[in-house]
């Protein structure tokens, strides 16, 4: 997906020319089903990824590149989910090695590095504390123009990592432009990215308390 629309955190300062939006699927599927579900997610209460894509295009107001990692160590990878992501635009990168290595942490992690070295915006989604020295990184060193490049985190607020969050001194919502932090979004309330109401509990904050999901 390349159409860029409006957005609330446009400015003059975010020059960049793209938001790259890096899917950790093998922590996302795991948290939804194993923390918050407790049974393998069905299809309708898995994210609608095409979402995640347009609410990265509304926020940083430029074009955005999809890249969802997926672990194909095993030799073979779901084909028909490989075929559904590339419809929507995203590029699937299924990463195969050896023993326990984790590879699609590594890959996620070369690939922050490898952003850090030209312009570029960042959305991660996970809610893995292995990415905090690449983010921090992220945050930390201007773009190679001397922009100041806007980060983000998306995934469920309860379950990312203490010392990934604490990047943020934001909660879940975009920092104001004068700030530096990391931005955390939520995968469910700010990216909308469920058909479902999930069974979470959590604190929700008045403002944004909408009683007609929950009847």
């Amino acid at each position: 997906m390349t159409t860029t629309t409006a957005g609330a955190d446009a400015s003059p300062e975010a020059g960049s020319a793209m938001t790259y939006v890096l899917v950790d699927g093998e922590n996302i599927d795991a948290t939804l089903g194993m923390s918050l579900l407790g049974h393998r997610p069905s299809p309708d209460e898995r994210p609608r990824w095409d979402r995640l894509l347009s609410f990265a295009e509304r926020t940083f107001a430029q074009p955005t590149r999809g890249l969802f990692f997926l672990n194909a160590s095993s030799g073979s990878m779901p084909m028909a989910f490989v075929q559904a992501l590339t419809a929507i635009g995203y590029r699937a990168i299924p990463l195969a090695g050896s023993g326990d290595e984790k590879v699609v942490d590594v890959g996620i992690q070369r690939t922050l590095a490898a952003i850090g070295e030209r312009e570029g915006d960042v959305l991660l989604v996970s809610h893995d504390g292995d990415f905090i020295d690449e983010v921090r990184d992220l945050l930390d060193v201007p773009s190679p123009s001397g922009a100041r490049r806007r980060v983000g985190v998306v995934g469920f607020r309860e379950y990312v990592n203490i010392r990934l969050a604490s990047l943020s001194t934001h909660g879940m919502s975009a920092p104001d432009e004068s700030t530096r932090g990391l931005r955390l979004y939520d995968l469910e309330s700010d990216v909308d990215a469920f058909t479902t109401l999930l069974p979470r509990v959590r604190v929700i904050p008045l403002d944004s308390f909408d009683p007609d999901r929950y009847l």
